[in-house]
């Protein structure tokens, strides 16, 4: 054995690891400016909320480290523990937290505030990860010749793996009525795909998600009309057979009942929600002074910024309270306002190139269990960075989930570290087979 093979940094992505502290310095240096005090203007003042971030970013960094040091083998061997122990935590937080914007979501000591529901992200991948592994545990090569294709064509598997993701879904949904947090956990739908499951189920959802659109925006009785032509023209290039108009039956049935279930949620949701669906679709006459005041302000300050934005602290949409959220959920519009088209393209890079790098880590795994959970950090970071950005822009529903690295908020800031640094020790052992 090597002597540095005992190194702390042993075999660690360091690439990986500058690409997380150039957004985390980034994500401060733009706190600063998002909420900047001309009356607090030290940027270590631990009363302001740039400062309360760098204390958060000092202990992530810790935590990182620590993660480091522990043994791989860990994370394996306590998976379903650690997602046990924080999903029992979502469901206490409800009855035992205390209420932070009409959510109960949150255990507080004091000041400090811990937010189960952002832990669950890692602890589910982990759960996730070491289900798929146990299923199949064969040595996968790194290309994809050797693909376990066929891992979940085993409906069980596919409903245990399901289940495992749902459940969270369900209680922070249900229990804390955090949409935001709970749709995250539809992403790693993409890392099923990755690891078998059939094409045909991404092909469905797509078409679900464009009936759900269509269903807003068309007279739900012209929809199903357009659905029963369709359905019969398809038996001008299909064979007539008994099995086949069984087949577009069912189909034509499936999306008619889309329609008409569409219809009825929408009619079930609360009025909040119907207005940030209404605002995104452009249903109906927006008030910019309301319900379409966030992403208006939004546009406008990241419009305003042009090519290289306004300058460093300068950002008029910003400094004078605009937009809202603006340390957190829409962090962004402070980067288009002040740094202008580079400054937002440099942020979009970075977070894009650290998901393409984890995804590159994922596929030289030697340990099937590391590539799984590898695969979901790159969705959740991905499904973060699309779904926070397209709603600043006014291309996604406003539903409130933080920047990657970048937004403010000590539980999202570590979630997001142990997610990541997790997979960083993993593939700092890519050559040993995990179980």
């Amino acid at each position: 054995m090597r002597k540095d093979e005992n190194s702390l940094f042993y075999g660690i992505d360091k690439i990986t690891i500058l690409i997380y502290l150039l957004l985390v310095l980034m994500g401060w240096l733009n706190i600063y400016a998002a909420v900047y005090n001309e009356d607090h203007q030290n940027i270590f003042d631990t009363t302001q909320k740039y400062g309360k971030q760098l204390i958060w970013i000092a202990s992530a960094i810790f935590i990182a480290v620590i993660i480091l040091i522990i043994d791989a083998g860990v994370y394996t061997v306590f998976a379903y523990f650690f997602y046990g122990f924080i999903l029992m935590a979502c469901i206490a937080v409800p009855y035992l937290g205390r209420e932070v914007k009409g959510s109960r979501s949150w255990f507080r000591f004091g000041d400090f505030g811990i937010q189960p529901a952002e832990f669950m992200k890692f602890a589910t991948n982990l759960a996730l990860a070491k289900f798929l592994s146990n299923v199949n545990i064969e040595v996968e090569n790194s290309s994809r010749r050797n693909r376990l294709s066929d891992l979940l064509k085993n409906y069980k598997n596919t409903f245990i793996a399901v289940l495992i993701l749902g459940m969270p879904l369900i209680v922070i949904k249900l229990l804390q009525d955090e949409t935001g947090l709970a749709i995250v956990f539809v992403a790693f739908i993409v890392t099923l795909y990755r690891e078998g499951l059939s094409i045909n189920f991404l092909i469905f959802g797509l078409l679900s998600a464009l009936l759900f659109v269509l269903s807003l925006i068309i007279d739900s009785r012209t929809l199903i009309l357009i659905i029963f032509i369709i359905s019969s023209l398809s038996f001008l290039v299909i064979k007539r057979s008994l099995k086949n108009v069984i087949i577009v039956a069912i189909i034509a049935l499936a999306a008619s009942g889309i329609v008409l279930g569409t219809n009825y949620v929408y009619q079930h949701l609360e009025a909040h929600q119907k207005t940030r669906i209404d605002v995104l679709l452009g249903r109906g006459t927006v008030d910019l002074k309301k319900e379409g005041y966030n992403v208006n302000q939004a546009k406008i300050a990241i419009g305003s910024g042009g090519f290289f934005g306004k300058g460093y602290l300068q950002g008029t949409q910003t400094k004078y309270d605009f937009v809202p959220e603006q340390d957190t959920d829409f962090i962004f519009c402070t980067v288009g306002e002040e740094w202008g088209f580079l400054g937002t393209s440099v942020v979009i890079i970075l977070e894009l190139f650290l998901i393409i790098r984890v995804i590159f880590m994922s596929e030289r795994q030697r340990s099937s269990f590391s590539r799984i959970y590898g695969y979901g950090v790159a969705t959740v970071l991905f499904f973060h960075v699309a779904v926070n950005i397209g709603m600043t822009i006014g291309l996604m529903p406003v539903i409130g989930i933080p920047l990657p690295f970048f937004s403010y908020g000590g539980s999202s800031l570590w979630s997001f570290t142990i997610l990541l640094f997790i997979f960083i020790k993993l593939d700092a052992k890519r050559l040993v087979i995990l179980r």
